[in-house]
């Protein structure tokens, strides 16, 4: 893999940089060497701030990131500036800068050498793990829309982590329907996501007044995602119901949706193959009335149970992941990562499982290869951080990395 990046900076804006912060701008970005070197040249501080960042851009979408005190640039045995990532893992990567100056302007470029990516470091994938094809003659509506129903005041985080990893997972369009006084903060964060306002029923809160909105808004979509950061406002609970029970399309149902469907046993009775459920154990227990011990000590008779009452799709999360049937089908994840544990993931989650099924994978083959490659994400990133730490966010540009992998090695 080869990447290109370039940056240029005026040597009058780091001169300023130095005046205002002194020492503080200097120690958070160079290297000791690196200010030896420079002596206090602007000209030479802005050159090594362009390369640095130039450096930065070749590792975007890679899932590396060294922040600047970590980049290195100094002088070569022949004088051309030499790139030395400090600490982190570099997974191969071969660095070269080149830095030049003209009209008052420090400018940059870096080229990047990777070796691709491959499964070596991947647990053997369930049977049922099927990646969606990606013809060469495709466009965006080959890939299917997903339409994702999330968010709420104070929850905005879960809209845009759901439904960035629907666009990260591969679907062609993806719309995200949120509350119109929470709109401007989505709008802003998620550029490559269609965020659309629809009406409210209290600040923040979609509720049954946005139906016919939302059923104009689903109109050719594959794939509805709904609940993550919904919250628990009774007109919500109504319009997940509604939704449930009525919309033609696929459904991925979690978090405030399973809460909402809890809230309405007889729901449960009439949801179908299309639609897939995301408990944790916790959820789980809501939906089925038991305890969340209970829950643990038997995951797989849950999770199949519950798929054959509610003749859909359930996804049991936590390590080992079960994924269960109507039909009896089942399959087991292999992967055990506690870097997982943290806010945020189960959304992803849910946009990933929806962007296949809107791919064309059926409700049991997504739910399968989405746990698997959310799963697998979090395990690669858990090698570099440990087992806390990992955010949500993290995840966005792993999945991609994963998915390539696993094409890589023939699925």
């Amino acid at each position: 893999m080869q990447r290109i990046g370039v940056d240029a900076v005026s040597v009058e804006r780091i001169s300023l940089a130095v005046k205002r912060s002194g020492t503080g701008f200097l120690t958070r970005v160079y290297t000791p060497a690196e200010l030896a070197y420079c002596a206090g040249s602007a000209e030479r501080l802005a050159g090594r701030w362009a390369a640095k960042e130039a450096v930065i851009k070749c590792f975007d979408g890679t899932g590396i990131c060294f922040p600047r005190k970590r980049i290195e640039v100094l002088p070569g045995p022949l004088g051309a500036p030499r790139v030395k990532l400090l600490g982190g893992e570099a997974r191969g990567a071969h660095v070269e800068v080149s830095i030049t100056h003209h009209s008052g302007l420090a400018v940059a470029t870096s080229h990047l050498e990777m070796p691709e990516e491959t499964m070596a470091d991947l647990l053997p994938a369930p049977d049922a793990v099927v990646l969606p094809a990606r013809p060469k003659d495709a466009h965006k509506g080959t890939f299917g829309t997903v339409v994702v129903i999330a968010g709420s005041l104070g929850l905005t985080g879960a809209a845009y982590l759901a439904s960035t990893a629907a666009a990260r997972t591969g679907a062609g369009l993806v719309r995200l329907l949120i509350a119109e006084s929470i709109y401007p903060i989505l709008a802003t964060k998620v550029t490559e996501v269609m965020a659309t306002p629809v009406p409210e029923v209290a600040p923040g809160v979609i509720g049954h007044a946005a139906h016919d909105s939302v059923m104009r808004n689903i109109v050719g979509a594959e794939t509805l995602v709904i609940g993550p950061g919904l919250g628990r406002d009774r007109s919500t609970g109504r319009l997940v119901v509604d939704l449930a029970m009525h919309a033609e399309c696929a459904m991925v149902i979690d978090a405030d949706g399973l809460n909402a469907l809890a809230d309405s046993p007889r729901s449960k009775r009439k949801l179908g193959p299309r639609r897939i459920l995301t408990p944790h154990p916790g959820e789980m227990a809501r939906l089925t009335g038991k305890t969340i011990e209970q829950i643990a000590a038997d995951r797989q008779g849950a999770a199949r149970k519950g798929a054959k009452e509610w003749g859909a799709v359930i996804v049991l999360k936590g390590a080992k992941t079960v994924v269960a049937h109507p039909d009896g089908r089942w399959s087991e994840d292999p992967h055990e990562v506690p870097a997982l544990a943290t806010g945020g993931t189960g959304d992803v989650l849910a946009g990933v499982i929806g962007a296949l099924v809107a791919q064309g994978l059926d409700a049991f083959t997504a739910a399968v290869t989405g746990v698997y490659i959310h799963a697998a994400a979090g395990r690669r990133l858990a090698q570099k951080l440990g087992d806390s730490g990992l955010l949500a966010g993290d995840l966005l540009a792993e999945i991609p990395l994963v998915m390539n992998a696993l094409r890589q090695g023939g699925l």
